[in-house]
């Protein structure tokens, strides 16, 4: 009899478990051919909800909250969905690299950060899958944007004369209340109406960061509306002008833009530096480890090099007849004036450290092994290719937030989504 009923028992405890965990991950969005759980919903929102609180930034009412993370959450899906079809995958070695990159950023070991995610609630496994699908987002846009955004050399001529005088980085944050694409006069009446309602909240001392979480249609609403520091070149013209005369602390009207209408906090300004870039001119020996070569004889030789270019042999000579690099050995190792920044970490590192005419001590990359000599330095303003190359990137990234609403905004038109929140 006792036995019995402590098999009722347990029996009312498990099924009363499972139908607790049933209800945890019942659906609470449909997403084409996928869905968004309960369980995920609840871990998002606690990791944003600690977010804000880090920032000191006042909780929207729960059911906004609620309703922008789940959005967030739908158009992550949206997006996962287009990575997988376009076979964008994240391997384990890259995984493992980006999370000691984060575990170094907040000078802690791999164990230190395990530690801290298990305070803060997160396993490594659950920290490890969100930093998967970041890195694959990350790769997405870059692929999609890549085929997406065209800059006319038209363009390039006219931000490098628009442009020669601005010389100013904000630090801004933004709300936007975003507008469908080919939309009525009656929906862009409604939007530009939220807007108004938007600039209320503000004008009454409301929370920019509060506002822009509850209120923002932007994908950082969550972060407040940060957007970091925006070099002044990098903004339209528009808004550019509206920025410039406000002092911190203050915000724009709203402004109409191609992905709705925006408005702008100024945070804090700086003064932008000047593009002053060091070059070296080089020349190095390369040997490459292969199937005859190991990695030890590829050191003793170029060791053997050193040392006959430091009893006195000519660097060019044992580089034409030694060197592995095809497209310098003929030049004598030369390489020309290179900026060591955009050079592999170990070969910049062992550049800097040299005098000119110091032959360095042998160094790797993935080419293989190196020994290399500064023949010249020299320090000058930025040259014309250089600007050129930066207003192709500031066109580029200028154009690639609003690029980035839109296409997640026909992601979205394309989509079948179905919310299924209710009243929690």
């Amino acid at each position: 009899m006792m036995r019995t009923l402590l098999a009722i028992l347990l029996f009312v405890v498990v099924q009363t478990a499972q139908a607790e965990e049933v209800l945890l991950d019942r659906i609470v969005a449909l997403v084409n051919d996928d869905v968004v759980l309960q369980s995920e919903l609840e871990a998002e929102l606690a990791s944003v909800r600690q977010n804000l609180e880090q920032r000191d930034v006042r909780m929207p009412p729960a059911d906004e909250l609620r309703a922008q993370v789940l959005d967030r959450l739908i158009i992550q899906t949206l997006q996962m969905n287009v990575a997988e079809r376009r076979g964008i995958r994240v391997d384990s070695a890259t995984l493992d690299a980006a999370v000691r990159r984060v575990a170094e950023r907040n000078n802690l070991s791999l164990e230190g950060l395990r530690d801290a995610l298990s305070g803060q609630g997160m396993n490594m496994s659950v920290f490890r899958a969100q930093l998967r699908r970041d890195i694959t987002i990350n790769r997405l846009r870059q692929q999609v944007m890549n085929q997406r955004l065209d800059v006319t050399e038209q363009e390039i001529q006219q931000f490098i004369e628009r442009n020669r005088s601005l010389d100013r980085d904000y630090r801004l944050s933004q709300i936007l209340i975003s507008v469908p694409e080919a939309a009525s006069a009656d929906v862009i009446e409604t939007a530009r109406r939220e807007a108004d309602t938007v600039i209320e909240r503000l004008d009454s001392g409301e929370s920019f960061a509060r506002v822009a979480t509850a209120a923002s249609d932007a994908r950082n609403a969550l972060e407040g509306g940060d957007l970091g520091w925006v070099p002044a070149s990098q903004l339209p013209s528009a808004a550019a002008s509206a920025i410039r005369d406000l002092q911190p602390g203050e915000h724009t009207a709203a402004l109409r833009t191609p992905a709705g209408f925006q408005i702008y906090r100024l945070e804090d300004t700086r003064g932008s530096s000047e593009a002053m870039v060091e070059q070296s001119r080089v020349r190095h020996i390369l040997i490459q480890p292969n199937e005859v070569v190991s990695n030890e004889d590829a050191r003793l030789r170029l060791s053997s090099l050193r040392s006959r270019i430091e009893s006195g042999g000519d660097f060019a000579d044992l580089a034409r007849a030694n060197s592995d690099d095809p497209g310098s050995a003929s030049n004598g190792g030369a390489i020309g004036w290179v900026d060591p920044a955009n050079l592999p970490d170990s070969f910049g590192e062992a550049i800097n450290s040299l005098d000119v005419g110091e032959t360095s001590d042998i160094f790797r990359t993935r080419g293989g092994w190196h020994i290399a000599q500064v023949l010249e330095r020299r320090t000058r303003d930025a040259s014309e290719s250089i600007a050129r190359e930066e207003a192709e990137q500031a066109i580029r990234e200028r154009k690639r937030e609003e690029e980035i609403e839109l296409w997640l905004r026909e992601l979205r038109n394309e989509a079948y989504i179905e919310r299924r929140l209710g009243g929690g």
